[in-house]
């Protein structure tokens, strides 16, 4: 399958990933999920391979790779933990995209550099308390005084906040009592004003960084804008979009993970004299667990080569998403069924994996939005 979409620096690409994830990630997951803790020497060693600038221009310090390369490196994460594979895929599609698509040449040069070589670490605020899938919701707002924005809000489930030097948010935009729309902005995270809640206790992605922020009279330049109000809510739904591969990529290397572990034990596992594969339950189980990552697989490698040449992707990314991530909440949960009871304790990772794979169900937009997205796009192309 990879052979329609790669070229040879692709599989290059997968391999060094793959190494790195086996070598590094594996022999450490179980404990970093156990004592929720950042994976901050694993993210430095993602760095110094260029992992974490994937997706920056070679001239702003990045590897300057593209879609198709980025979701290979997500899945090859995911495939050992979910936990590391967020941090990278939030930095990248989140926490830097916004100044890649509608930062100005000054703000490119200032921030891209440090997320290009992972000395700094993006994060990306759009959710609300009150605006999860309706994100134009937003009642985070800036006003104009003189030079400046005055901002209070707040936003809730970002990935990185605790550990981000900068943070990429939405917001409302008022000058006087006119409403603009919604805006983005860029800040450092050390910014007067800015409060940064407490870790959150998380069922799965428990090794992750997840935290609420809160803008209290927050004084940031007017020039911390990314782009105008005007492009705002085209801002972070382009991001977005972006972002549903990268779920899709994670969903994908997350069923992967699991399904590995399912297989091998099911040819060690033996039960009335034979391995438990040869049991027709058993192996058609597997046949539909493999079938439905490699379809996940096509789905989203077609969205990440199709953005890579210019196509509008809305719909494919949708598509990509929502059946990438309910295949690995299914996949992962009939790997526990292929364990049995010990799928169900913590000694072996099938567990790991089915509690990381709920939430791919849920961030990016809900499976309900990712179905609501696709009819809109099948009506639309009717033309009607």
């Amino acid at each position: 399958m990879n052979k329609l979409f790669f070229t040879k620096e692709h599989f290059m690409i997968r391999d060094m990933v793959h190494e790195f994830a086996q070598t590094e990630i594996v022999p450490v997951a179980r404990e970093l999920d156990e004592t929720s803790s950042f994976p901050g020497e694993l993210v430095k060693k993602m760095s110094e391979l260029g992992i974490m600038g994937i997706n920056v221009p070679e001239k702003y310090g990045g590897a300057g790779l593209d879609m198709v390369s980025f979701a290979t490196a997500i899945i090859e994460l995911a495939r050992a933990d979910a936990s590391v594979a967020i941090t990278m895929a939030a930095h990248t599609s989140l926490g830097t995209l916004p100044v890649l698509l509608f930062g100005d040449e000054s703000q490119k040069k200032r921030y891209l550099p440090g997320l290009a070589s992972g000395e700094t670490l993006g994060a990306f605020g759009l959710t609300e308390p009150g605006a999860g899938s309706d994100a134009g919701a937003t009642k985070t707002k800036a006003v104009r005084k003189g030079d400046e924005y005055i901002v209070n809000g707040g936003k809730i489930f970002i990935t990185n906040a605790g550990e981000a030097k900068v943070l990429s948010f939405t917001s409302q935009v008022f000058d006087g009592d006119k409403n603009l729309g919604i805006a983005a902005f860029i800040i450092p995270t050390d910014t007067p004003g800015l409060e940064i809640g407490a870790k959150e206790k998380k069922m799965g992605w428990r090794a992750s960084d997840t935290r609420q922020l809160f803008f209290k009279d927050m004084k940031i330049p007017a020039n911390a804008m990314l782009g105008s109000p005007s492009d705002g809510f085209k801002t972070f739904m382009k991001t977005l979009t972006s972002g549903r591969v990268s779920i899709g990529a994670l969903s994908v290397g997350t069923a992967l993970g699991a399904y590995e572990k399912a297989l091998a034990y099911s040819a060690e596992r033996e039960a009335f004299g034979k391995p438990i594969y040869k049991f027709q339950s058993v192996g058609f189980t597997l046949a539909d667990m493999a079938t439905k990552i490699e379809a996940s697989k096509l789905l989203v490698y077609n969205a990440a080569w199709m953005k890579d040449n210019g196509y509008d992707i809305t719909k494919e990314a949708a598509m990509a998403k929502l059946f990438a991530s309910e295949t690995a909440m299914e996949v992962t949960s009939d790997a526990i069924q292929v364990h049995g009871g010990y799928g169900y304790v913590k000694d072996y990772d099938v567990e790991r994996f089915f509690r990381d794979a709920k939430i791919l169900e849920i961030g990016e937009g809900t499976s309900e939005i990712q179905r609501l997205i696709i009819s809109r796009e099948l009506i639309k192309d009717l033309n009607l």
